[in-house]
């Protein structure tokens, strides 16, 4: 069993490489549909040592979950991940058979970690909490919008209005698929507890708490909180080398940006009426760090407690997240 397996990932097709001892084999086209990728499982049958396709969009998961379903070791990984690789291998083409062979040499090298499909009901919570996170974006925007129409005496009433109207319908919306969401996690006890437990912290609100949920229920419990940072994207990227390059660490921002967004609200609220959280975001402000970072800080702080909360079963408490060293510093 050593056939290693790429595939590219397209709106309307997928183009599948098998490596085989070192030699790829022709590609192979199928389409982006439930028939294809049956086709496709068929065609692989099960001598398969690894699959591996690129987390690209939404055109990626249907054929990843009809993958591991259907008993193949499946890997799905961050686009980034391959980009540096190729970069590695020197590649200077860019088609779906190259990409689709270069994955399947990427599954041979590097043996990423083998994807679980979770279970229909979590799918369905993560899209209403990204749909939720969409919406809530578009409602700041509009509401950023009414506010410069405001702040022109010129500007007509029926802007004012019809803005105003707008933002009336995504509160609605917002609402009616939280409401869903929420109904929807009910249905499992385990996510019922856990959404009582997140809206324990200051900031994080039925909305937030979905939208975290819906993020983080598919990733798998052993994970460490470093590596779900890394997975949001909201690890520190250091730039040091030899004497001369010393460049300030930035968050890398690799990872999932709906995981990164959920907890941006919370956080801005939190370092207003959380005590620990705001003498903590006041102590890294007084040693140097600029307002942007100390929230980046809280952000990633929130997320390891959140990620405690969902292992261990227990409501959110700050009290265990921050020192209380910040109270007497800040």
């Amino acid at each position: 069993m050593s056939d290693y397996v790429g595939i590219d990932i397209g709106a309307k097709s997928v183009v599948m490489c098998v490596r085989s001892d070192g030699r790829t084999a022709k590609a192979q086209a199928f389409s982006q549909t439930p028939e294809g990728h049956q086709a496709l499982i068929k065609k692989l049958g099960q001598q398969v040592a690894g699959v591996v396709l690129e987390a690209t969009g939404v055109y990626y998961l249907d054929l990843a979950v009809a993958l591991s379903r259907a008993g193949l070791p499946v890997s799905v990984i961050n686009p980034r991940s391959f980009h540096h690789f190729a970069s590695i291998k020197l590649n200077n083409s860019k088609t779906d058979g190259v990409d689709a062979a270069l994955l399947a040499e990427y599954a041979e090298c590097m043996k990423p970690t083998q994807w679980q499909a979770p279970d229909d009901t979590l799918m369905g919570l993560r899209d209403l909490g990204r749909q939720i996170n969409r919406l809530t974006h578009a409602r700041t925007q509009a509401k950023n919008r009414l506010h410069a129409l405001k702040s022109k005496s010129s500007t007509l009433s029926m802007l004012i209005e019809d803005e105003e109207d707008g933002i009336k319908q995504l509160d609605q919306r917002i609402e009616r698929l939280a409401q869903a969401a929420t109904e929807l996690a009910n249905k499992k006890p385990e996510c019922k507890q856990h959404l009582e437990n997140l809206t324990c912290a200051k900031g994080i609100g039925k909305a937030s708490a979905i939208a975290m949920l819906a993020e983080l229920m598919v990733l798998p419990r052993d994970l460490k909180s470093a590596q779900v940072s890394r997975y949001a994207g909201l690890d520190v990227r250091l730039c040091q080398s030899g004497s001369s390059v010393n460049k300030p660490g930035r968050l890398s921002k690799a990872g999932n940006a709906y995981l990164r967004s959920a907890f941006y609200m919370p956080a801005l609220s939190a370092v207003r009426h959380d005590p620990n959280v705001k003498a903590f975001y006041e102590v890294l402000q007084k040693r140097g760090k600029k307002k942007i970072q100390a929230l980046c800080a809280v952000m990633r702080k929130y997320l390891t407690g959140v990620w405690a909360c969902l292992k261990l079963g227990e409501p959110f408490d700050s009290a265990k997240l921050f020192s209380a060293e910040h109270l007497k510093n800040a």
